[in-house]
């Protein structure tokens, strides 16, 4: 006993450390950019090929400091591992990087309140969703990948080893710098606060809201039945109640009306089409929605009452529940 935990606690350890050595590279070569850019440009009035490039390109370079640092270094480790974990706990961090990467770029221009509010905003975002990635991997660091890289591993076989590196880590770049594109446009653009801004706050917080009290509720009813299942007794066969009444993925409303409210900022500023992460999220998580009920009524001790939950409750949109009658009417 006292080796397993031993055992346990060096692996914990172990991947701590690796986790938080990872990101070093790309903070290294950007702060090494941001001094020679300062240095030079002081002294010399001119900046060297590679600084020079750096400084007109945000954009590129950021991208390829994604693709060098997450996507080759992570997927290294990974099969070093053979596990990616790695990727879904950095998921809630490299939007945190990203918008102090924008902020601090040379050419940033930006409304220091806006600025502020969008920084706080996605700490708060960040620090909910880390909470919860820890909380329900009992504290853990690398307990399990995610369950949707498993099945894909059986899905490609053999193959696995170099299609990973497409399925997850290049796709999970397209994403998140999809999704961030708002915070550049924030950084990009110095105009006033308005009235949109207050709105964009508005469905930013109540997205990270909902989804932290969501993802609570969620956490205590399968802390719950697991404890029904070490005592042996009959589990509780769905969650309908607080605001799991209302949806049935309010946990995914509240992640979408975050990055919705970000799309506004951008929108706001003139730059609409940076919705398209926000939209390609959304797309996403409907596949998502559709896998996990999928799994869901493979369980044959809930599905029939997992059916009936379907018919009487919205998918995702916090709504009244309706009769089964009217369930096909009910809200997306």
């Amino acid at each position: 006993m006292y080796l397993q935990v031993t055992t346990m606690a060096y692996s914990n350890l172990k991947h701590a450390v690796m986790a938080f050595l990872v990101p070093i590279p790309y903070i290294f070569f950007y702060l090494s950019f941001l001094k020679n850019q300062s240095h030079q440009t002081s002294s010399t009035g001119s900046l060297s090929p590679l600084w020079a490039w750096c400084y007109h390109h945000p954009l590129l370079l950021v991208n390829a400091l994604f693709f060098l640092n997450v996507n080759v270094l992570f997927w290294v480790i990974s099969q070093l591992l053979s596990n990616h974990w790695m990727i879904s706990l950095y998921w809630t961090v490299i939007p945190v990087m990203l918008v102090h990467y924008y902020k601090a770029h040379p050419l940033a221009e930006y409304n220091w309140w806006r600025s502020i509010i969008a920084i706080l905003m996605t700490w708060v975002w960040s620090l909910r969703i880390v909470h919860n990635y820890f909380r329900r991997e009992n504290w853990q660091w690398s307990a399990r990948e995610d369950w949707r890289f498993t099945n894909m591993t059986s899905q490609y076989g053999k193959h696995w080893w170099w299609a990973s590196f497409f399925a997850i880590y290049l796709s999970q770049q397209v994403f998140l710098i999809g999704l961030c594109l708002p915070m550049y446009v924030i950084h990009s653009v110095n105009e006033p606060l308005n009235i949109w801004d207050i709105i964009a706050i508005m469905v930013s917080v109540s997205g990270v809201a909902i989804a932290y009290f969501a993802d609570t509720e969620l956490y205590k009813f399968t802390s719950k039945n697991n404890k029904l299942k070490e005592l042996g007794e009959p589990v509780v066969l769905i969650l309908d109640k607080g605001l799991w009444r209302y949806s049935r993925h309010p946990n995914y409303f509240g992640e979408q009306l975050w990055w919705w409210g970000l799309a506004i900022f951008a929108w706001n500023l003139g730059h609409g089409w940076t919705s398209v992460g926000a939209f390609l999220n959304t797309m996403c998580l409907a596949y998502v929605t559709k896998l996990v009920e999928q799994r869901m009524l493979k369980q044959d001790y809930r599905a029939e009452a997992y059916r009936q939950y379907q018919k009487t409750t919205s998918v995702w949109i916090l709504w009244f529940k309706s009769s089964p009658i009217e369930g096909k009417d009910k809200k997306p």
